[in-house]
Order: C-alpha cells, then sequence, then structure tokens
C-alpha cells in the first residue's frame, strides 16, 4: 500500500473511532494558513502530518505552476503582438524611405539640370538675359529623367 493510502486510512479509522479529526478537502488544505494548518494538525501522527504537509505543498506547487504557465502564455502572445507591430512600423518606414528616395532622385534630376543650364549661361556670357520658360523648361525635363530612370 502507499503511503497516500495508508494515511487516508489511518484519518477515516480516526473519524470511526470518533476522534476530532477533520477531513481536509485539497481546497481547504492550500487555503489554511501555516497557523491554521498547525491547529488541524494537532493530535495526528508525525506520518499524517508530513503527509498532509507535503501534499499541501504540492498542492500549492501545482498553483505556482500553473500560474506561471499562464504568465508564459500571457507574455508571449504580448510579445507576439508586438512583433506584429514592430513589422508593421518596419514595413511603414520602407515605404516612406523609398518614397523618400523616389523625391531625393527627382531633386537631384532637378538639381544637375539647374547646374548645366548654369553653365550654359556662365559659358555664353553673364549679360545675356535668359527667359523663364527656358528655366521652367530644364526643370521639367530634369523631373522626367528622375522618375523616368
Amino acid at each position: 500500500m502507499s503511503t497516500d493510502s495508508l494515511s487516508s486510512m489511518a484519518l477515516k479509522i480516526k473519524q470511526e473511532l470518533g476522534e476530532n479529526v477533520p477531513l481536509l478537502s485539497d481546497e481547504e488544505l492550500m487555503g489554511l494558513s501555516v497557523r491554521e494548518l498547525n491547529h488541524h494538525l494537532r493530535g495526528l501522527s508525525k506520518e499524517e502530518v508530513a503527509w498532509l504537509k507535503q501534499r499541501r505543498r504540492t498542492l500549492k506547487n501545482r498553483g505556482y505552476a500553473a500560474s506561471c504557465r499562464v504568465k508564459r502564455v500571457c507574455q508571449k502572445e504580448e510579445l507576439q503582438k508586438q512583433k506584429m507591430e514592430l513589422e508593421r512600423e518596419v514595413d511603414k518606414l520602407a515605404r516612406e524611405n523609398a518614397a523618400m528616395r523616389l523625391e531625393l532622385d527627382a531633386l537631384r534630376g532637378k538639381y544637375e539640370a539647374l547646374q548645366g543650364f548654369a553653365r550654359t549661361v556662365n559659358a555664353h556670357g553673364s549679360t545675356t538675359k535668359v527667359a523663364t520658360a527656358s528655366v521652367i523648361t530644364i526643370v521639367k525635363s530634369g523631373t522626367n529623367q528622375a522618375t523616368c530612370s
């Protein structure tokens, strides 16, 4: 016979003989404070006391393990949510970066077109007046080159 069955038999025998031995359920055993538990254990043999205390410790450890599992699952879910949010943020930033690169390329094309125009104006002499339409055409052509390439 195992010690569990021996202890439960001893408690049942004591109850049948009319001894004041309350049987505690697992919930009651876990819910008792140490002081209350010691009060309930008075009059029991050392083996019964040791068995009940060990049973209480086992039940409490099961509860702690269960709460740790729940906490770990919750943390994992929270971290997965954060990961998804960060991945979305990275994708958004990558799209913004690509759009800014396109804009930068367009501006660089405009700059180069204006710089080329300025070189041609300087080459022909600074006294010559340049038509505004020529500058606009150069800037527009520079933009088209940047977006088409």
